[in-house]
C-alpha cells in the first residue's frame, strides 16, 4: 500500500514537473475551471499525502511502516536466530529512508507549482 501510495504521488509530482518541460515545446492550456479543480481538489490532496507519507517514515518504533520500527522488527527477527527475515527487514528500512529526498522533491514541485498556478485566495 505503501508503495502504491508513493508512486501516484511521485507520478502526480512528476507529471506536475513535467508541465514546464511540455510547455516549451508545445503549450497546455487549461480552462479557468480546469485551473482552479486542480487547484482546489488535487494540490492539497497530493500536498497531504507527501505530508503523511514524511510522517510515518520517520515515525518512532510505534508507528507501523516507518524506519524506526522496521529496524526494530529487523532488530527483534535477529535476537530470535531469523537472520534472513532480519535482513530483509532491514533492506526495507533503508530503502524506506531513501524514499525521504523523493518526497521532499515531490512536496517542492507540488508547492512550486501552486505558488506560480493556482490564486493566493485558495
Amino acid at each position: 500500500m505503501l508503495k502504491h501510495t508513493i508512486a501516484v504521488c511521485l507520478t502526480a509530482a512528476g507529471l506536475v514537473a513535467l508541465a514546464p518541460a511540455a510547455s516549451a515545446q508545445a503549450p497546455i492550456t487549461l480552462s479557468p475551471e480546469e485551473s482552479q479543480t486542480l487547484c482546489a481538489e488535487w494540490l492539497p490532496k497530493l500536498t497531504q499525502r507527501t505530508a503523511k507519507l514524511t510522517e510515518r517514515i520517520n515515525g518512532g518504533a510505534e508507528v507501523r511502516g516507518s524506519v524506526a520500527n522496521l529496524k526494530a522488527r529487523a532488530e527483534g527477527q535477529r535476537k530470535k536466530g531469523h537472520n534472513d527475515t532480519a535482513d530483509r527487514l532491514q533492506k526495507r528500512a533503508d530503502k524506506r529512508s531513501g524514499r525521504l529526498p523523493e518526497l521532499t522533491a515531490a512536496k517542492q514541485k507540488l508547492d512550486a507549482f501552486a505558488g506560480a498556478h493556482c490564486k493566493a485566495g485558495k
